[in-house]
């Protein structure tokens, strides 16, 4: 990655179906944000309590951490246009749906459609970028990273202005905005051929993991992530603010995710190596998460935009080193590895509300994220008999950064 050139060079001469792409990945990242400045206008309408709202992060990562295991296997079966297709519909239906939720249950449930649609589409998406763009892999990565960052920036603040008008609003424009995806998709992605699909087994991505420095690197990220999510889904209640200042603050982290994943990784990478770089990239979250315990919201504030640039880095240092630190296939390492990833994630959502209920503390949550991050630190410290690359591989790709 280190060799991806500047963001120019890689839109330029780019065909169709890149672009139609990148613009549908755009709108699926915005899902993970998108609730984020509406957290406390759901639990007021629909008469919810925090650790509910939270659920709508664990049902929408839970089912997208199992269903990962799989779209290997499907988009090599059926193909990549007809997986991608899948997953749109998937996430037309259930943004749709819900908008007319008219209970939390029922919008946890409809979330969880959504991140089984959202698993078809992104674990697929960067393959039919790299595939069809015009001046190598590289490039395109480095679009398909572009589209990450401006998805995570755009969903927090496309959540916040139609948040103001009703907590509905959000899903229906997103329902919208993918609707025109998927028809952009199904007209110019090109059709899949029977030719050169790999054969990927249900199992693999988890005999993957039987490879020790793979395993340490997945449940290191696994507890960043939980870290991340302590962030993200309780953050918004530390604060209490309106939708309006909540989706600002995180789209200033969005953008904070996009520069440092883009432009400052590759440089770490460069001169620590990847996993080195991940582990210092680790330190500064805790260091962060210990801030973001004080109480003082304007303490939060700064935390949480500054979280976003070490995102950004460990969201592409973590892939790096994932992809690089095995003789696994990287398809079938980067499904295992995320598999431990956004576990990590799903349990952290599910658990962050009732971690301050239990210690009657509000920032209760960001300590216990820096423990964890902690214990991250330790693990990519461990010494691999592989050496540590000073680059970050073109091919850490295969699955890493569309997390984010």
């Amino acid at each position: 990655m280190s060799d991806h050139g500047n963001l120019l060079d890689a839109v330029k001469g780019q065909p169709k179906q890149v672009w139609i792409t990148a613009f549908a990945a755009v709108i699926a990242f915005m899902g993970i944000g998108l609730v984020d400045p509406i957290l406390l206008s759901i639990a007021k309408g629909l008469d919810a309590s925090p650790s509910q709202v939270t659920l709508l992060f664990t049902s929408y990562l839970g089912v997208q951490v199992i269903a990962m295991l799989f779209t290997g296997a499907m988009s090599a079966r059926f193909g990549a246009k007809r997986t991608v297709l899948v997953g749109l519909t998937l996430i037309v239906a259930a943004t749709a749906l819900c908008a007319a939720a008219g209970s939390i249950e029922q919008l946890v449930g409809l979330r969880a459609v959504w991140g089984l649609g959202n698993a078809f589409f992104i674990a697929t998406a960067l393959s039919v970028i790299v595939g069809a763009a015009a001046g190598g892999q590289s490039g395109a990565i480095l679009l398909y990273e572009a589209a990450l960052g401006v998805g995570l920036a755009v969903g927090p603040l496309l959540g916040a202005l139609l948040g103001t008008i009703s907590w509905r609003g959000p899903f229906l424009g997103t329902a919208v905005l993918m609707v025109a995806a998927l028809l952009l998709c199904s007209i110019f992605l090109t059709s899949d051929s029977r030719q050169n699909r790999e054969r990927v087994k249900l199992l693999d991505p988890l005999r993957a993991l039987k490879h020790p420095g793979l395993l340490r690197t997945s449940l290191a990220s696994a507890l960043y992530t939980a870290a991340f999510f302590a962030v993200l889904a309780w953050s918004p209640f530390v604060l209490g603010w309106n939708a309006i200042a909540v989706g600002l603050i995180f789209c200033g982290w969005g953008l904070c995710v996009a520069i440092a994943g883009v432009v400052l990784a590759p440089k770490m990478a460069a001169r620590f190596g990847e996993r080195h770089a991940a582990a210092l990239a680790v330190v500064g979250y805790t260091v962060l998460m210990l801030v973001m315990a004080i109480p003082s919201k304007p303490v939060v504030v700064v935390g949480i935009i500054v979280s976003g640039l070490v995102s950004g880095l460990l969201n592409t240092l973590f892939t790096g080193t994932a992809m690089s630190i095995s003789d696994a296939p990287r398809p079938v390492a980067s499904a295992g590895y995320n598999f431990c990833r956004w576990f990590g994630g799903a349990i952290a959502a599910t658990l962050v509300g009732h971690v301050a209920e239990w210690f009657g503390w509000a920032q209760a949550p960001f300590l216990a994220a820096a423990v964890l991050c902690l214990i991250a630190a330790i693990l990519l410290a461990q010494r691999e008999k592989k050496a540590d690359p000073h680059v970050v591989p073109k091919e850490a790709a295969l699955v890493g950064d569309e997390e984010f």
